[in-house]
C-alpha cells in the first residue's frame, strides 16, 4: 500500500524491451537507500517489484497489462518519475490509501496563476470522481475541487509542483490516475441490490417480487 506522499522525483536511466513487458532503470536515492529485491516501489503511481539494486538505482519489469494502462509504455530514458516506498505499518497516512494500480490515464489540460489544475477524465472512471473526494496522480495524493463526467481538478500547492512531475506537465501530457479503491468496492457490493430496487426487476414489479 501507499499513501501518494511522493518522496522524491526520480529519473529513468535505462529502457530494455523485454517479452511481453519492460524493464526499467530508475535513479531514487532516497528510495534505493534500503530498497532490496522483492520490494514495492510506486514509480509515477505504478506499484512495481524491485529486480535489482545498484547504487542509487534500481530496476523493475513493467508487464504488457501495466503498459497498456498507464503512460510507462511511453515512458523514455530521461523522463522524470515520482517516487514512494510502500508504507510499514504504524506510519503516518499522510495521503490517502492506495494499491498503486493504475486504472487508466488522463491528460493535463491547463494550470491558473493559483494552481488550479484540470484534466481530463475517461468516461469509464468518471462514477468514482467526487468532489472533496481523493484521486491520485501520477502517484501523488490529491484532492478533487471539482468534477465534471470529462474533467475534473485540482488545486496543487507550490511544494507539489516543485518536488513531482506535475509540476513539468504540459497540456497533453498523459497521466497516470488511480481512483478510490473504496468507491469501487461500494459499486460492486450495492450494484446487486440496487438492481433489485430498479422499477422493474426482471419484468416484475418490486411489490410483486415479496
Amino acid at each position: 500500500m501507499f499513501t501518494g506522499i511522493v518522496e522524491e522525483l526520480g529519473e529513468i536511466t535505462g529502457v530494455e524491451q523485454l517479452p511481453n513487458a519492460a524493464r526499467l532503470t530508475v535513479r531514487g536515492p532516497v528510495v534505493s537507500s534500503d530498497a532490496k529485491h522483492g520490494d514495492s516501489i510506486a514509480v509515477s503511481g505504478v506499484c512495481l517489484t524491485v529486480v535489482e539494486v545498484r547504487g542509487d538505482e534500481f530496476t523493475v519489469d513493467v508487464v504488457n497489462e501495466t503498459l497498456e494502462r498507464s503512460r510507462l509504455a511511453k515512458i523514455a530514458q530521461g523522463d522524470r518519475v515520482n517516487l514512494e516506498r510502500a508504507t510499514a505499518v504504524g506510519d503516518r497516512l499522510g495521503g490517502h490509501i492506495m494499491q498503486g494500480h493504475v486504472d487508466g490515464t488522463g491528460v493535463f489540460l491547463s494550470r491558473d496563476e493559483n494552481g488550479l489544475t484540470r484534466f481530463a477524465l475517461p468516461s469509464g472512471l468518471s462514477r468514482y470522481v467526487v468532489e472533496k473526494g481523493s484521486i491520485a496522480i501520477d502517484g501523488i495524493s490529491l484532492t478533487v475541487t471539482s468534477v465534471t463526467n470529462d474533467e475534473f481538478t485540482v488545486a496543487l500547492i507550490p511544494t507539489t509542483l516543485e518536488l513531482t512531475t506535475l509540476g513539468r506537465a504540459e497540456p497533453g501530457d498523459l497521466v497516470n490516475l488511480e481512483v478510490d479503491v473504496l468507491a469501487k468496492y461500494v459499486e460492486k457490493l450495492a450494484t446487486p441490490h440496487l438492481d433489485r430496487l430498479a422499477p422493474e426487476h426482471n419484468g416484475v414489479r418490486p411489490e410483486e417480487d415479496a
